[in-house]
């Protein structure tokens, strides 16, 4: 497999990470400098892990992991969306100004996790190949924290345009999201 196939494999993977941080990017308006830093970490280390669990434990879990990888990341991101989404509404409804939202490890934990499902199965797929697994993954890490640096400046610029509605557009886009990853 070519670097350059690699590369649109670890562009692809990084797509549901860029849209989450685009997100955030959106809806936390007061990210300090730490929270900035491991968005992209987070998101980075996961497609980087994933592929190799797969890799590894994919012939004892990859029916299951496949199985309901949909279902998972449905629930995962449509939980937080769904919060976002009734937060959003409830905050349009009572406040004349955006209330500052705080985004936790937890939230940012979870959603890393969701959005990194599917790179399971790409470690699958490079074991059943017979292709070595470390340096494509590192690759993927790498190009997923630089498109998710660039996902959350872009963010910021929706956020900013659209105010108190980011966070209702957020959820919604989240919800999507999760509703995507069931078909």
């Amino acid at each position: 497999m070519s670097f350059a196939d690699i590369l649109l494999i670890g562009a692809g993977l990084a797509m549901d990470a860029a849209a989450v941080s685009m997100t955030n990017g959106m809806v936390y308006k007061k990210l300090s400098r730490f929270t900035y830093v491991m968005m992209p970490v987070f998101f980075g280390v996961f497609q980087m892990l994933m592929p190799i669990l797969g890799y590894y434990a994919g012939g004892l879990f990859a029916s299951v992991i496949t199985r309901y990888s949909g279902i998972v990341i449905f629930v995962i991101l449509g939980i937080i969306g769904l919060k976002m989404l009734k937060e959003g509404i409830d905050d349009l409804k009572a406040h004349e100004v955006c209330p500052v939202k705080v985004m936790t490890l937890k939230v940012l934990f979870l959603q890393a996790v969701a959005t990194s499902i599917d790179a399971f199965a790409v470690g699958i797929g490079f074991s059943a190949a017979g292709i070595g697994i470390l340096g494509p993954s590192a690759l993927i890490g790498a190009v997923t924290v630089l498109i998710v640096i660039a996902a959350i400046f872009i963010g910021r610029q929706f956020g900013d345009m659209l105010g108190c509605r980011a966070e209702i557009l957020g959820g919604i886009i989240l919800i999507v999201i999760g509703v995507k990853a069931l078909f």
